[in-house]
């Protein structure tokens, strides 16, 4: 049994509150008095009901919009992760395509140059090791890693200390659980 119910602190707007169905006859017994289970009885009651599933509704309408919240962080992460990855993999074609006279070999820092023409292309030289007779403007110096990506030369200390912790990680063959819980060991010690 559904009833509509006006609120105090909102006049204009009412909740529904759903009533358990009432018998005379619950699980079968004769009630001894049915007047008093029949009954409509305080409507502060009907008010008080009311308040609290009103209170209900906006707990759970705020919950799902913290979580929801929090998925939209986590999808803008993701997009800009994404976003990184294309651009790195343009960058890193476009670094595959300059004209080279040399094999390249992961591990190793090449310079990238720019002819009058427009031509990009790689050397083993530096522009420290040319000097003043450095024959095409300077573009930039790259590390082949071995995944074949390249790595600008001012970010080659941080990302050979990232594979260094990964080698370390990959030589002590630890096991990693196959549950699928969370672990929060240390934070709870």
């Amino acid at each position: 049994m559904d009833r509509a119910v006006s609120l105090s602190n909102q006049p204009d707007r009412t909740t529904r509150v759903t009533l358990v169905e009432h018998s005379p006859n619950p699980s079968g017994l004769e009630l001894v008095s049915s007047y008093q289970t029949m009954r409509a009885g305080d409507p502060m009651d009907l008010v008080a009901l009311a308040s609290q599933v009103q209170k209900g509704d906006d707990f759970i309408r705020a919950n799902a919009c913290n979580k929801l919240t929090v998925i939209a962080d986590q999808i803008r992460y993701l997009q800009e992760q994404a976003r990184k990855v294309l651009e790195e993999a343009k960058r890193d074609a476009d670094l595959h395509h300059a004209a080279c006279n040399i094999v390249k070999k992961p591990g190793n820092m090449y310079y990238l140059y720019e002819r009058p023409s427009g031509q990009k292309y790689f050397s083993i030289i530096s522009p420290k090791e040319w000097g003043s007779s450095c024959p095409h403007a300077f573009i930039g110096a790259f590390k082949l890693q071995h995944d074949m990506s390249w790595t600008p030369v001012e970010d080659v200390e941080k990302k050979d200390a990232e594979i260094a912790i990964m080698d370390k990680l990959l030589s002590q063959r630890i096991a990693i659980p196959s549950n699928a819980e969370p672990i929060f060991k240390g934070l709870s010690e």
